[in-house]
């Protein structure tokens, strides 16, 4: 008598005894299973799953799966580095080439497992590398396997629970307004100016090496950034800002007036013509303009490990501290506030104090005002409870400092 046709799938058995599954995949070519099973029960529930897979939309073609990291990293590199920063671009690139092929590069995707990744991570600790580069090219093999999900190859990223090194906890150097004064004081002209651009307008050094004479409006007392330069091997690479985005700056007056005098005396002509120049006349190069001017500078001040970014940093603690946190993210060109607190503002020494200080002052007001002319005072809660309120009006709650 024969056997029922099946469904879905045909199942056999081998020589060895082994019981061996095949399926029709969704372009209906019949695929094995991508092992064999020990009974004919095991192999009919291992069908029952695929068939589920494929009606769901959720099957995988195995195929896929045997892609190499190396050859898809390739693939995610050239169709991610348009949109990449030139520095970015040649840092990721750098890291797929040395770190990441020689060590997984000749894993198939569906192979890699987190264990494979905790251990390449160890191996990268061994041969020495900063946290800062283990951190960096994890975060790009991240990418890869996560575009590896996204596009079906494999059904989920190996990149997960593995841990990484942490990094050295490391605080900007925030100056006070002596220590600017300094600094400033110290720098030769026109790199004076320079050094006010990063301190008092919080631009990036390759948007202030970028800056020409279009880019000032001297009559409206602002500063157009929607152009920055950086180095890439040597070479100078022109771009849009970090953010990708053209932000307009209000000029404080000495600031204004001070950018006035630069035209007038050391910028061409031209609106193309840049604001400030090397040697040669062409742009500066930031380790030699470090070398010969800013940590001269710093040196002379009597100051000690300071850099150009923490002038970007200090004018963020600066604006955050009196203006409040979005008014710095937002001169600083940041989208999202948080990253300004993260990474730039900083508490100002002797504000927790303050704080202190004006909740109690604000209680006492609000208890006397509560007072009566007989003596008798109003519910203490209930003046403390609409004072705040009101303040929360009137955007008081500025003043809180970010952290």
């Amino acid at each position: 008598m024969a056997g029922k046709k099946r469904r879905f799938g045909a199942i056999r058995k081998l020589p060895s005894g082994r019981i061996q599954a095949r399926y029709p995949g969704p372009d209906g070519v019949m695929r094995p299973a991508p092992e064999t099973f020990r009974t004919k029960t095991d192999a009919e529930r291992w069908l029952v799953k695929i068939e589920a897979q494929i009606s769901e939309g959720r099957w995988l073609d195995p195929s896929e799966g045997r892609t190499t990291v190396a050859d898809w990293a390739d693939r995610w590199f050239a169709s991610a580095s348009a949109e990449l920063k030139p520095k970015t671009r040649s840092l990721y690139g750098g890291l797929i080439r040395l770190w990441i092929k020689p060590q997984l590069g000749s894993y198939p995707l569906n192979a890699v497992r987190p264990i494979a990744v905790a251990e390449w991570i160890a191996g990268l600790r061994k041969k020495g590398l900063s946290p800062s580069r283990i951190r960096s090219a994890y975060r790009v093999f991240s990418q890869v396997m996560r575009s590896a999900v996204d596009n079906d190859m494999i059904a989920v990223t190996p990149c997960r629970g593995v841990k990484i090194p942490r990094l050295p906890p490391t605080e900007p150097h925030i100056l006070t307004d002596a220590e600017m004064r300094k600094l400033i004081k110290a720098t030769p002209s026109p790199h004076d100016l320079l050094v006010k651009l990063l301190a008092f307008a919080g631009l990036r050094i390759g948007e202030a090496f970028a800056l020409r004479r279009k880019d000032v409006l001297l009559d409206d007392g602002l500063l157009i950034v929607d152009e920055a330069v950086e180095e890439v091997n040597g070479h100078h690479e022109w771009g849009t800002p970090k953010s990708h985005q053209k932000r307009i700056l209000t000029l404080p007056g000495f600031l204004v007036e001070d950018l006035r005098g630069h035209l007038i005396s050391r910028v061409a002509e031209s609106d193309d013509a840049l604001l400030f120049v090397g040697g040669t006349g062409k742009v500066l190069r930031y380790n030699d303009w470090r070398k010969a001017h800013f940590d001269k500078a710093v040196k002379a001040a009597g100051l000690t490990d300071v850099t150009p970014h923490d002038l970007r940093a200090t004018h963020a603690t600066w604006v955050a501290d009196r203006h409040g946190v979005m008014a710095a993210a937002k001169r600083l060109g940041h989208s999202n506030a948080s990253v300004t607190t993260r990474h730039y503002a900083r508490v100002v020494d002797g504000r927790d104090a303050d704080v202190a200080k004006t909740m109690h002052s604000e209680h006492e007001a609000a208890a006397g005002a509560g007072k009566t002319a007989n003596g008798t005072a109003e519910a203490p809660d209930a003046g403390l409870a609409r004072n705040w309120h009101e303040d929360d009006d009137d955007g008081a709650a500025g003043a809180l400092v970010p952290v």
